[in-house]
């Protein structure tokens, strides 16, 4: 199964500051994380994490610094701030909301019943 781009573009925020809310982290752990919690089925790229990373920075939600681990090389480490924490809340509602109505609707759907070729 492939995830939606409109799906993991609306999930990415929340799913970033979530990560970072368990502990710091970094891009490369931060995509392992991802992937790791999806089992696989959401495979983020750089391109979709460093751009998001930037705008939460510029933001106030998260913040960076360039840490040195030894016998490793230099990598730039996110935390989030008091902001972030403040917007993971109001994110969390949000989807709260959302996952809340689509319980309400798809109990009551039966796909089987749709006729073959029922949907322009």
């Amino acid at each position: 199964m492939k995830v939606t781009k409109d799906l993991v573009a609306a999930s990415a925020t929340p799913m970033v500051l979530g990560i970072l809310a368990e502990e710091d982290s970094y891009g490369y752990a931060i995509l392992r994380r991802i992937n790791e919690l999806s089992g696989g089925e959401l495979d983020w790229t750089e391109g979709l994490l460093y751009p998001l990373l930037h705008r939460l920075e510029r933001l106030g939600h998260v913040e960076s610094s360039w840490q040195s681990v030894a016998g490793e090389r230099r990598r730039k480490y996110y935390r989030i701030t008091r902001g972030g924490l403040a917007e993971l809340a109001e994110q969390r509602r949000q989807w709260a909301t959302v996952v809340d109505a689509l319980k309400e609707i798809w109990p009551r759907t039966d796909f089987t019943t749709f006729p073959l070729g029922g949907f322009a």
